[in-house]
Order: C-alpha cells, then sequence, then structure tokens
C-alpha cells in the first residue's frame, strides 16, 4: 500500500530558520524538497567525501584475509573515542598495506628469478670474470635447443634445469651470438631476499592482525563516525534545499508528511507559529513513495524494487504478484526435491542471519515450500517420475498427479501447459483490474469503463464458449445475460475509451470510435502474445525434471557393470555433479522467468508506470542501516 501523503510549504525567517531545522530533525517526519536540484556545497563535499572514506575503510576491514596469532594490539585511547584519529589510522595502514604488498611482489619476482641460479655471490663472480678479462652472461634456453658447441666456443656452463628450460653462464670478450634469452640478475643474492620476503609476510600479517583486531573490537566507533557523516550530509542538503524571499528575510521550504503523522507535525508548527500551508498533493507534484506492507508482501519488495518503486498515481503492485511470484517460481523450479533443499537454506538463512539476509531467508522458505507443492503434483523428486515408480503408497494418488501419466491431457494439451495458460490469464486480467482502479483514482470513474469492459467481455467470452467446451452445458436465459454483457462492453469499448474526447460531441464519436478499433487490435494480438509466455512455465518445471531423470539414468546405467561396493562412488559423484549442474540452471530460470512475466506481461497491463523517490524524511540518523 502506498501511504498517503500530505504537501507542506513553510515560509520561516532567518532568525528561526536554524531552530526550525533542528526541530524537523527532531520529529524525524518532514521530507525536505529539493528547490536548487544540484545544489553543492563545499561543507556538502566535505561531508561526502568523509562518508566514502569511512564506507572505504569498513570495506577494507571486513576484506583483511590474513589473521595474526595476537592476544591484543596496542591501540592508542584516542582511536577509542575520536571516530576521525582512527579513521586516518586506519587509512595509514592501508597505505602501508599497498606499500608492503609492492615490496612484496618486487622481492618474489627477483626470488624467481635466482632459484635457477641458487645462492652465489655475485661480487665473486664479478671478481672472476674481472680477473679473467672476460664478461659473464646469464642466458636460459629450451633445453631441446641447447647447442653443446656453445660449450667449446663460449665456455657456456649449465647451471640447472628448470620448467623445460636450461640455464647456463657463458665467458667472453664480447656478447656472445647465440641464440637464446639474456638473462639480468638483481644485485642482491637469493637468501638475503628471501628473508627480506619473510620480513615483508611478517609485516604484512602483523598489519592485517591489527586491521583485524580493530574490525572485531573498534567496528562501531567506524559506524559512528559514518553516520556522523551521514546526518552532515542530509543537514548540508536540507539547508541548500530552500529559497530566499522577501529580500533573503524570509525562507521557503517545501515538504512532504504522511497523512498519518500530520497530526503530530501541525501541533509543533501551530505552538512554534511557523507559518505554513498543507495540501493534498498535485497531479503534477513529485511525491515521495512509503510503501507499508504485511510480513508476507514485504518479503517481495526487493524484487519490485528491481523493477522501480511506484510512483505516487500507482497502485501499490507488490500484494498482487507476490503470490503469482511464488507460484511461477515453484512451477519454473518444478522438482519437489529441489525445493527441499531451498526450503531447507531458506530456514538456514532465516535462522541464523540478521537484516536483509534474514528476510532473503524467510523469502526463500516461501519460495521453497511452494516448489516443493509444485513438485509433488507434478510428481517429480530429484528427476524421479513418481508416476512410474510401483510404490503401493502412492497407489491411491497416481491418477491425480499433474501430467500425462496422471491427469490425462486437457483439450489434447498436457495438463501443466492448460493450467500455466490459465494462471496467466488470471494474472493478465487482475493487471487489467489494477489498471482500471488506478483510472478511477486518478481521474475518475469514467476513464475506467474501456478497461472494465473488456475485462467483462473477455470474462463473459469464457463463461459462454469455454464452460461448454469443457463439458458444462449453460442455461439459455445464462446464455442470454453473457451476450448481454458482451454487447454492453462492445459499446463501451468503441464509445467510452476517451471519455474527454466528448467535450466536443461531433468528434468524440470518431476518436472513440477509432481508439476502440485500436484497442481491439492490440488486445487481439497482445492477450495471445502475453498468454503465449506463461507457457514457459510448464517448458522449465518440465525441462528440470527431465534434466534430472537423465542424470538419475546415467547414474544407474553407466555403472550397472561394477560390482556394489566400487559402484556407490561413481553414482554419488554423477548424482551430486547432474543434479547440481540442473538444481543450479533451474533456480536460475525460476528467478529470471518469473520477472519477466511480472514486469514485462504484468505490469505492462496493469499500467505500472514506477519512476517514484523514496519517502526519506529529515532525522537524526542513529546507526548505518538507517
Amino acid at each position: 500500500m502506498i501511504e498517503k501523503m500530505k504537501k507542506l510549504t513553510f515560509l520561516v525567517t532567518n532568525k528561526e530558520y536554524e531552530g526550525f531545522l533542528e526541530n524537523l530533525r527532531e520529529l524525524g517526519v518532514v521530507h525536505i524538497q529539493q528547490l536548487q536540484e544540484g545544489a553543492s556545497s563545499p561543507q556538502l563535499q566535505t561531508a561526502l567525501d568523509e562518508q566514502s572514506r569511512y564506507n572505504q575503510a569498513l570495506q577494507s576491514l571486513e576484506t583483511a584475509s590474513k589473521t595474526y596469532e595476537l592476544d591484543e594490539v596496542p591501540v592508542e585511547d584516542i582511536y577509542r573515542t575520536s571516530p576521525a584519529v582512527l579513521l586516518r589510522h586506519v587509512e595509514d595502514l592501508q597505505t602501508e598495506d599497498v606499500k608492503i604488498q609492492h615490496e612484496i611482489d618486487a622481492a618474489q619476482k627477483n626470488v624467481e628469478v635466482l632459484e635457477p641460479w641458487g645462492e652465489f655471490n655475485p661480487e665473486s663472480v664479478a671478481r672472476l670474470a674481472k680477473d679473467g678479462n672476460l664478461q659473464i652472461f646469464f642466458w636460459r634456453s629450451n633445453t631441446k635447443f641447447f647447442n653443446h658447441q656453445w660449450e667449446e666456443e663460449y665456455f657456456a656452463t649449465p647451471i640447472s634445469e628448470f620448467s623445460k628450460n636450461t640455464y647456463f653462464i657463458t665467458f667472453s670478450k664480447e656478447k656472445p651470438d647465440i641464440h637464446a634469452e639474456q638473462i639480468f640478475l638483481p644485485s642482491g643474492t637469493l637468501n638475503q631476499y628471501q628473508i627480506q620476503l619473510d620480513e615483508l609476510n611478517t609485516r604484512l600479517d602483523a598489519l592485517h592482525g591489527e586491521l583485524l583486531y580493530i574490525n572485531n573490537n573498534l567496528h562501531d566507533i567506524f559506524e559512528k563516525g559514518e553516520t556522523q557523516a551521514r546526518n552532515e550530509i542530509q543537514l548540508r542538503q536540507v539547508r541548500l534545499s530552500d529559497e530566499r524571499v522577501a529580500g533573503d528575510a524570509l525562507r521557503l521550504l517545501i515538504g512532504w508528511v504522511r497523512a498519518d503523522k500530520a497530526d503530530q507535525l501541525t501541533a509543533y508548527l501551530d505552538g512554534a507559529h511557523i507559518f505554513y500551508e498543507m495540501e493534498d498533493p498535485d497531479y503534477n507534484d513529485d511525491v515521495p513513495i512509503q510503501i507499508s506492507n504485511g510480513s508476507y508482501t514485504r518479503l517481495f519488495e526487493p524484487i519490485l524494487m528491481m523493477y522501480s518503486l511506484p510512483n505516487y498515481h500507482d497502485i501499490d503492485p507488490s500484494v498482487f504478484f507476490a503470490p503469482f511470484f511464488m507460484l511461477f517460481f515453484g512451477l519454473c523450479l518444478g522438482d519437489g526435491g529441489y525445493g527441499l533443499l531451498v526450503l531447507i537454506a531458506g530456514i538456514i538463512m532465516a535462522r541464523k542471519c540478521k537484516g536483509d539476509m534474514q528476510n532473503y531467508g524467510r523469502l526463500a522458505v516461501w519460495l521453497g515450500l511452494m516448489t516443493v507443492i509444485c513438485g509433488l503434483l507434478t510428481g517429480t523428486v530429484f528427476g524421479i517420475d513418481l508416476t512410474q515408480q510401483d510404490w503401493a503408497i502412492l497407489a491411491p494418488v497416481k491418477p491425480y498427479f499433474l501430467n500425462d501419466n496422471g491427469i490425462g491431457p486437457i483439450f489434447g494439451y498436457s495438463p501443466l501447459m492448460v493450467i500455466s495458460v490459465f494462471i496467466g490469464l488470471v494474472q493478465v486480467l487482475l493487471g487489467m483490474v489494477l489498471k482500471g482502479c488506478k483510472a478511477v483514482k486518478n481521474y475518475g470513474w469514467p476513464y475506467s469503463v474501456s478497461t472494465f469492459s473488456w475485462v467483462f467481455a473477455i470474462l463473459s467470452a469464457l463463461a459462454l464458449f469455454g464452460l461448454p467446451a469443457c463439458g458444462v452445458a449453460v442455461p439459455l436465459i445464462v446464455q442470454y445475460v453473457l451476450y448481454g454483457v458482451i454487447g454492453v462492453s462492445v459499446l463501451g469499448i468503441f464509445l467510452y475509451n476517451n471519455p474527454g474526447s466528448y467535450k466536443k460531441p461531433a468528434l468524440g464519436v470518431l476518436s472513440n470510435l477509432g481508439g476502440g478499433i485500436w484497442a481491439t487490435y492490440g488486445m487481439a494480438t497482445g492477450l495471445l502474445g502475453d498468454l503465449l509466455s506463461y507457457i514457459r512455465l510448464f517448458a522449465l518445471g518440465l525441462t528440470g525434471g527431465v534434466l534430472g531423470g537423465v542424470f538419475n539414468s546415467l547414474a544407474y546405467n553407466m555403472t550397472e557393470s561394477f560390482p556394489w561396493f566400487i559402484r556407490w562412488l561413481p553414482m554419488i559423484i554423477i548424482l551430486l555433479a547432474g543434479h547440481g549442474i540442473t538444481f543450479a540452471l533451474s533456480l536460475i530460470s525460476a528467478f529470471v522467468h518469473p520477472m519477466r512475466l511480472t514486469f514485462v506481461e504484468f505490469f505492462k497491463n496493469a499500467n505500472f508506470e514506477g519512476g517514484g523517490k523514496a519517502y526519506n524524511p529529515f532525522r537524526i540518523i542513529k546507526n548505518n542501516k538507517q
């Protein structure tokens, strides 16, 4: 449900302005509208930069990966009381972390270069070359291309073979002309660089240990600093949201308050003698949105947010698409065993996690439960077709499974296919009803006549022609009534689809006739395409079960010749790999396609526009989760 809002216009003197803002902040119910879009100030930029620094520091603390065995890292008392000082200290640790990482990379590279040559003293090698009036060159060549003539011509001496390469040195007065890669060694020894690498890793471990200690023991200090930055950002943005009038003597502010909290606000304004006007939103106003739903529907709000927040003129679709999304997920995943896995994972998340993850776990519980129900109705559990099993316990219910082996084809089609299309028709018609209700809400009932006429015409036609096709006799009097409803609906479709045009009666009839013809064409083509989209519910559910059954057959048939004490292992490997792949692919499909049906077919027929801006009252933020 979209909460009702009231629009407020304030006029405040400069003398009262700061106190007025503080009082509004204490009340925490007024969303301030920015009258100067894009306005900024040095103070706002400073607060934004500070919040960014806190967020980066918090991320670095959470991603510190190494542990360091230390009971307690010495941390000065000032870090425990001053978020700003602690922030600078962590930033210094981050800078030192990057520096050490670069030094480790350089030392590691030197170790890798020197490893094939072993430990030797570069000064001794240099003296040897000087005494012989020769130059020493270091080379690497693929072992099979090493030319032994180099040993006679240039005193080539192999040192080692490493990764199919031969490392060797040559002695000559000039650089030899040989086909090999010359290696330039660092100035230090292998042992020196290994010691340096160990020291650097020890320093890095200690640094990460301090970051971990800060994250575990001083995390609340960072959250306090980040919250202070957010409060400062909000305050600076509000101070940039007014307009100065009457020669800068007055400040004009526009705000929004939930209708159910308006009395609390007006009581303060009247007591403080603040001039204000309160009114209902105009149609063209950019009204902030807050939706309020029950505990079940609220779980599906993140799915709605992936599309958009509704605008003030929309009808909140959450409560209407939530049960359909849950049903679509169950039909697409389609396997009772896979649904049980989702259900168990959801229960664990709901019990062990907190915040958003806990809500996602609760959502998974509902989705998993629906998948178990759909899987049992279609007779598929971990790819096993229950209708093909000779289990006595299943004998009474086998004829009722929603597949070709249970309930037979309907109208020559799979029962689940027919059910999928029927569910799609119900959701499309529900969307059209919401579209009509939205028209009544925003423009008045005349603008909903055409939409409701389509709903009545489709339902009447289904009853008139669909019931006899299903073997249900329709009494003659009911047939006349249905024909009458269709006739009246046709009049509504062709003569009242644009009531505003009747301000000019001569053009109004022609305009409505043309609109009716165009709407009929759109309905004839669009409705069929929309309903065909719902067949994928049947197709995806069938695919998951078939793939699971294929891997079951592979696990059984490929290991049939093995002794039983060996057979179990490859069977388990094939089953885990096969069902793992099938479960992952089916899970993706079970999320993507219900979202497509919701965002495209349902939202289109419901005339859902979206684009709303969240209601964010000016208040004191107490923690970083608000």
